[in-house]
């Protein structure tokens, strides 16, 4: 069965011909499932799980947990989720989108979750356990999920099996859901997340750092110590070789999340670095080669009373609507969620921003004594009377691009370090209305799923997928579609 509401429509596999037939005739999103992550003091007593969670404004049970999918071990630190088929296999009728695929960060373990029997209640289809992956390919810690147009899932990983920074790819087959090899010629200093073009014959991954460092919570010295990124890799998508190595310097430390234009014949997009937040655009210059440059800067602020004296935005999450027009990101620390009109790419133009927590709130312990962007330190933020906790993390956008979903956890020791309240009281999941015409963003005072009313006790809820795909899971191949494909 194909994502489309309308199959007379779509036609086809799974998914939607073009990025703006997503966007203009996809189904509205009416559950999203989310990973929530064991606090580390009931890690080793309790398994992550899956959430559902209804969205239908229409339903009797709107804005409330309708499904608990949980694991059958401990300790995973599910993360990243994706799909066994997008939009990247629309013309293929026997394709289908009906699992989601869970790699665990900290176990190196990759769930394959049935959503297609019942949408609303998921079960458990099958796992690829640690060692296939040792064995196979010498890798750990998977983390960014992409299906291909050839059948086969694709994975990214950061460290080898004794938890060093390793950066490679496994291959999934698709109907087995069994690893079949490595699918780089050869292994990489890190990795964390890419976004592959089989159009222009190209895949541009990032840089996280080395396991053994983040899973251990943020130490600068491990920044100076080498074993965080600031790179770009380009890949030759047919040889699976890298062809370039983009450093971005002292402005692109920790590069997360990249995102090509939805757009499958542009050669450009743009890719957020946390530590130095920083958001870069990349393009292919008329040589072939490929270039990066600084397009917005997120002040640090002055601070006391915090970890250092300068303090980050920590740019941890972007996405682009599925019409190329904005450009979303979320500063963690700071506690905002960004909107930029990016229609002139090299001079995004700020229109939407929403404070959402983060660690300069009014009330808290931290002093900002110098703000090259604000004039007075911003006040707690309550939905349906309640705090919120954290900062704003993980980001969703609707296909119609009129909803952005927000949560607040990053990784279980992150978040530990940086807002111990999500360990003790649970995140959170919010959403905020977007303008979509003039830009503009609205936080719904209505809308809250606080993970620290669980039965068992808080969780930490992190990514959000909608059944019928999103904004940053489907890759488009070419204008035409199954064109190139490889």
């Amino acid at each position: 069965m194909s994502d489309c509401e309308d199959e007379t429509a779509c036609c086809g596999g799974p998914g939607y011909a073009s990025p703006l037939s997503a966007m203009r005739s996809g189904a509205r999103e009416t559950l999203v499932y989310i990973p929530c992550i064991i606090p580390p003091s009931r890690r080793n007593v309790e398994p992550d799980y899956l959430v559902t969670v209804d969205v239908d404004p229409k339903s009797t049970t709107y804005c409330k947990v309708v499904h608990r999918l949980h694991m059958p071990n401990m300790a995973d630190e599910l993360h990243h989720s994706g799909w066994n088929a997008c939009s990247s296999c629309h013309d293929d009728p026997s394709r289908s989108r009906n699992r989601l695929i869970l790699p665990s960060v900290n176990s190196s373990r990759i769930y394959v979750v049935d959503t297609g029997t019942d949408p609303r209640k998921p079960s458990l289809d099958t796992s690829i356990e640690p060692w296939e992956m040792t064995e196979k390919c010498g890798m750990s810690a998977p983390h960014t999920t992409h299906c291909l147009g050839s059948g086969d899932i694709m994975i990214s990983c950061m460290g080898d099996p004794k938890g060093d920074a390793k950066g490679g790819f496994v291959l999934v087959d698709g109907k087995s859901f069994s690893i079949k090899k490595k699918w780089e010629r050869e292994s990489i200093e890190m990795g964390y997340d890419f976004w592959y073009q089989p159009y222009h014959n190209v895949m541009i991954s990032t840089e996280w750092g080395s396991p053994k460092a983040f899973r251990s919570g943020f130490n600068p010295a491990h920044v100076t110590q080498g074993l965080y990124g600031r790179s770009l890799n380009v890949w030759d998508w047919q040889k699976h070789e890298r062809i370039q190595r983009i450093d971005l310097g002292d402005e692109g430390w920790i590069p997360l999340e990249i995102r090509f234009l939805h757009d499958p014949e542009a050669t450009e997009g743009f890719v957020g670095c946390a530590l130095s937040s920083n958001i870069f655009r990349f393009w292919r210059k008329p040589d072939g080669r490929w270039d990066a440059e600084k397009v917005i800067d997120v002040p640090s602020k002055k601070v006391q009373n915090w970890a250092l004296p300068d303090m980050p935005g920590l740019i941890t999450d972007i996405l682009l609507s599925l019409d190329d027009r904005f450009i979303y990101f979320s500063n963690w620390i700071h506690g905002d969620i960004r909107q930029y009109d990016i229609t002139d790419r090299r001079n995004p133009k700020l229109v939407g921003q929403v404070w959402l927590g983060g660690s300069i709130q009014n009330g808290s312990k931290v002093k900002v004594t110098e703000d090259k962007e604000l004039t007075r330190q911003p006040d707690p933020v309550y939905v349906k009377g309640r705090l919120v906790r954290g900062g704003p993390q993980m980001i969703q956008l609707s296909l119609d691009g009129k909803r952005l979903y927000v949560t607040s956890s990053l990784f279980s020791s992150w978040d530990q370090q940086f807002y111990p309240e999500l360990i003790t009281e649970g995140s959170q999941l919010f959403k905020i209305d977007v303008d979509t015409v003039n830009g503009g963003m609205t936080l719904d005072k209505n809308f809250l799923v606080d993970f620290g009313d669980e039965p068992n006790g808080p969780v930490m809820a992190h990514e959000v997928r909608y059944p019928g795909g999103d904004c940053s899971s489907d890759i488009w191949l070419a204008s035409t579609v199954g064109k190139n494909k490889l």
